[in-house]
C-alpha cells in the first residue's frame, strides 16, 4: 500500500507532536486492507478556521469536531471499502479540548477519534442516519481501541500530543 499522508497544525492552542500523530494515521490506514492507495491531508485547526469551513460547505452554524472532504472517485458513487483513498480531515483542536472535558478523557485521544472518523467517513461509512450512525460508532470505538493498545496516548510528550507551556513572563526587579 503506498501512503501519502500531509498534517499541517493550523492552530495555537495546544502543541501536536506530528510524527506519533503521521505513526497514527499510517498504523490506521494500514488496517484497511482494500485500500491500495492513499493520499491524505490532515489540517489542525481553530474554532474560527472550522467555523467558516462547516459554514461554508456544510451550511452549519458554528464548529464542528471533524469535516471529510472525499476527492475521490467513488465518493460520487457511495461506495464503501474504496481502493484509492484521496481526501482531507479538518480537525477543531478546540472541540478536541472541549469533548474531553465533556466525556472525561484527554484531547490527545479525541484528536485520534477525530482522525479515525475522517478516515471512516473518506473510506464510505456515512452517520446521516440513525443505523448508519450506529454502525459507525461501532466501527470508530473498534479502530480507536485498537490504536489506543498500540500508541498510548498522553498528555505529556510521549503521546502525539503535548501542552504548550505558558509564555514566560520577566518580572521587574
Amino acid at each position: 500500500m503506498s501512503q501519502v499522508v500531509t498534517i499541517r497544525h493550523r492552530q495555537h492552542a495546544r502543541a501536536v507532536d506530528l510524527l506519533p500523530l503521521r505513526r497514527i494515521v499510517h498504523a490506521l490506514l494500514a488496517g484497511f486492507p482494500q485500500i491500495k492507495h492513499a493520499d491524505l491531508g490532515i489540517f489542525l485547526v481553530a474554532s474560527p478556521e472550522m467555523t467558516h469551513l462547516n459554514e461554508t460547505f456544510l451550511h452549519h452554524a458554528g464548529a464542528t469536531d471533524v469535516i471529510a472532504f472525499d476527492y475521490s472517485e467513488h465518493a460520487t458513487r457511495n461506495t464503501q471499502h474504496p481502493a484509492h483513498l484521496h481526501g482531507e480531515i479538518f480537525i477543531c483542536i478546540d472541540e478536541a479540548v472541549s469533548q474531553a472535558r465533556r466525556f472525561r478523557t484527554t484531547w490527545q485521544s479525541e484528536l485520534v477519534r477525530y482522525v479515525v472518523h475522517g478516515v471512516l467517513h473518506l473510506s464510505g461509512y456515512d452517520d446521516r442516519r440513525a443505523a448508519d450512525r450506529h454502525k459507525m460508532k461501532h466501527e470508530e470505538n473498534r479502530l480507536l481501541r485498537a490504536l489506543l493498545k498500540r500508541f498510548p496516548i498522553s498528555s505529556d510528550e510521549s503521546g502525539c500530543g503535548k501542552v504548550k507551556p505558558a509564555p514566560h513572563r520577566r518580572t521587574r526587579q
